[in-house]
């Protein structure tokens, strides 16, 4: 690979006028189940048309006036319509065929399949091994497509910022040996420590995976190409690397993943991930692997609708990078202005679901809100890109920013590619509240337009089309060997070699048998004249081919000492790097001890800190219920106080009543007493009266 100078010009991609394409909106039906009622809510038509029949226990039957109304509004127009008989490889070839001609052409492409829960979404973007659907059919088609112009591993690597950073050849050569023997270094130290190792990437043995041989002719051929995967999911409003590595502790449990945040490529102004998991595949194969792993990571629940309900909207990207060859159609220009980066996304969101049908409870019922609550973000920003590319002064806020997954895919929307959604519907009656309202979702989409993307080509008049074939087709005319001047006068090693001589050719001799009239004599004259001429020739010759030897063998003996050098100074490099390998053994051992006291350090604090905090909590709680007893015999001194007062004045007032009442009963007494004295004075007197008239009558009868 070279580097990019002044030998190869810069080409200018040509400009084109930019013109809208409204969002494709295409409808699936999916099969009745053998436990459905086997009544349908949705009719055929037309080929692009369906109505939909509210059945007599629906929201839509109040009153026949309603009803009728109702009717006449439930007639919606797709792009597509694809009943229940359709295939896979239909699907496809109508829907997302488009897209990956696209992306090999350097457009991005958005294609999101929506509907309510259990209604075929996963089926037709994933799909089994031996029923592929639209995701492993892509890859096929890209692969095929691409065929012998993939580029070598690890040419271009991801940046941090949504990029693409590209390297010589020899460079991927040198990073794709490192990370091999780094891996083999590190399965062998895990072998010797005994320590579990991630689990091997394969694909699913017990299904055999049938392939789509389509094959794209759009592919420039004098470019070279590089896929990269990357795949996540949006769950509960955060979003997760289902390619990220699985880490584990000392301890062997799984150690929880980090959320991803999403930024914003500050060159294309495409927002991305940040930080995710970007995987290099030259298969399907590999590809494919990568997707079973990230399906058996997302994650799932059972309800009573669906046993193996989506819990996360997920997100497969596929990034196309194409860098164009060299005007001699050899090796990749080493300019990352040239890379073209286009991408695909296949969006499986999960279905919108009711909790009065799931009959989910706790965390599910949780993970069904922040779903229901993430669509409805995407229907309030669909409907106001509506609003406002409908209305001459628009001014309503898209929201975006309410949830990542609307922030992720606020670049398709705003013109950066081609966006199509597939609507899943179960036709059975049951369905059909539900049915309305995706319905007229997806009705409302159809109203959206976004920028058409430009196809990327390359000034012809710097570059040349057909320059790597026209260098392949004389490579095989000329039997695949380069000429001899070229390869004697290579300087691979940093030796100018010498150049090859012109072909030696010797003179030719007279002839002896002409007829121009010399005599025998000149004639043999001449011949030995011409064999002279040939001798000193051949002495030159041999003199110059001896200098040429002697200068080869001294280039020679040069290459030899330097090649001697180079082995001593490689042996040294593999001593030097074993010793380094040792060490680092060693610090990797001292390393894992350390993490092992630390470790055991940390549950000792971790039981203390247990301890401490159970001491504390008997310490709150006795406190508290010192509190509680100083605060009840507070009560019980205030009351026993407010008592004691009480008492003093009841005493009191009742002392001063007794007081009172023995001063009115003391009067009274001696009232009484002196009432009884004057009584008892006139009884005295009355009795001394008495007394004396009875004597004065005694004295009167002793005197007669």
């Amino acid at each position: 690979m070279s580097k990019t100078g002044s030998k190869t010009p810069i080409p200018t991609p040509k400009k084109r006028r930019k013109c809208v394409d409204p969002v494709e909106v295409s409808c699936r039906l999916r099969p009745l189940m053998s436990t459905d009622s086997g009544q349908r809510c949705i009719e055929r038509v037309s080929e692009t048309s369906l109505k939909l029949i509210p059945p007599a226990s629906s929201s839509g039957h109040k009153s026949r006036e309603e009803m009728m109304k109702a009717m006449e509004q439930r007639f919606y127009t797709f792009h597509n319509i694809f009943m229940e008989n359709e295939s896979q490889k239909a699907i496809f070839d109508r829907l997302a065929m488009p897209l990956v001609e696209d992306l090999i052409k350097g457009k991005n492409g958005l294609l999101f399949a929506y509907g309510v829960t259990c209604s075929g979404k996963t089926h037709t973007m994933i799909g089994q091994a031996s029923n592929p659907g639209i995701l492993p059919r892509c890859l096929d088609v890209i692969f095929n497509s691409i065929g012998e112009n993939q580029a070598r591993p690890y040419i271009f690597l991801p940046d941090d910022n949504n990029g693409m950073k590209i390297q010589p050849e020899y460079q991927a050569a040198l990073m794709k040996n490192s990370v091999e023997r780094q891996k083999r270094q590190e399965e062998r130290l895990r072998k010797k420590e005994g320590r579990p190792g991630t689990p091997h990437v394969e694909e699913k043995p017990d299904e055999i995976r049938i392939p789509d041989n389509t094959k794209l002719e759009c592919a420039n051929e004098d470019s070279a190409y590089a896929v990269f995967i990357s795949y996540i999911e949006v769950y509960n409003n955060y979003i997760f690397d289902l390619l990220a590595d699985e880490h584990i502790d000392q301890l062997g449990n799984p150690i929880l993943p980090e959320s991803k945040k999403v930024g914003e490529d500050p060159r294309r102004k495409v927002m991305y991930v940040k930080d995710v998991n970007e995987v290099e595949v030259k298969s399907t194969e590999e590809a494919c692997a990568q997707v079973w792993r990230g399906q058996e990571r997302r994650r799932k629940a059972a309800t009573i609708l669906n046993d193996s309900s989506s819990r996360s909207h997920s997100v497969f990207n596929i990034r196309l990078v194409q860098a164009p060859y060299d005007e001699e159609g050899k090796q990749i220009l080493v300019n990352k202005e040239l890379l073209t980066i286009s991408q695909l996304s296949l969006v499986d969101l999960a279905g919108s679901e009711r909790a009065s049908r799931t009959n989910a409870t706790g965390g599910t019922l949780k993970e069904a809100g922040n779903i229901n609550n993430s669509l409805m973000t995407l229907h309030a920003c669909l409907e106001a890109l509506r609003a406002n590319q409908l209305s001459n002064k628009p001014n309503r806020i898209v929201p975006y920013r309410e949830s990542r997954l609307t922030l992720l895919f606020k670049s398709f929307f705003e013109g950066q590619g081609k966006v199509k959604m597939i609507v899943c519907m179960n036709p059975r009656v049951e369905d059909y509240d539900e049915t309305v309202h995706v319905m007229k979702f997806a009705e409302m989409t159809q109203d959206v337009v976004v920028a058409r993307g430009q196809e990327v080509q390359f000034d012809e008049n710097v570059l040349q089309p057909g320059r790597r074939k026209q260098n392949l087709l004389f490579k095989r005319i000329s039997g695949s060997a380069e000429p001899l001047a070229e390869l004697t006068n290579r300087n691979s090693f940093g030796f100018n070699l010498p150049a090859v001589p012109p072909a030696f050719c010797l003179p030719p001799l007279p002839s002896w048998s002409s007829q121009d009239g010399t005599t025998s004599e000149d004639k043999l004259q001449a011949i030995l004249a011409a064999l002279h001429e040939r001798q000193k020739m051949k002495k030159d010759a041999m003199d110059d081919f001896e200098k040429r030897k002697q200068r080869m063998r001294a280039i020679l003996l040069q290459m030899e000492k330097e090649h001697d050098e180079f082995i001593n100074k490689n042996s040294a490099f593999e001593n030097e790097m074993g010793w380094m390998h040792s060490e680092l053994s060693t610090l990797r051992s001292d390393k894992l001890r350390l993490e092992k006291e630390m470790l055991k350090q940390k549950r000792e604090i971790e039981k203390l800190r247990k301890h401490n905090n159970l001491l504390s909590l008997e310490n709150r709680r006795l406190n508290s219920e010192k509190e509680k007893v100083d605060e009840k015999m507070q009560k019980e001194l205030m009351k026993r106080e407010k008592l004691r007062s009480t008492f003093k004045g009841v005493v009191k007032k009742e002392k001063q009543k007794w007081e009172d009442q023995m001063e009115v009963a003391l009067r009274e007494r001696d009232l009484q007493t002196a009432r009884e004295k004057s009584q008892l004075r006139q009884v005295i007197e009355i009795i001394g009266g008495v007394s004396s008239s009875d004597s004065s009558i005694s004295s009167r009868n002793t005197s007669v």
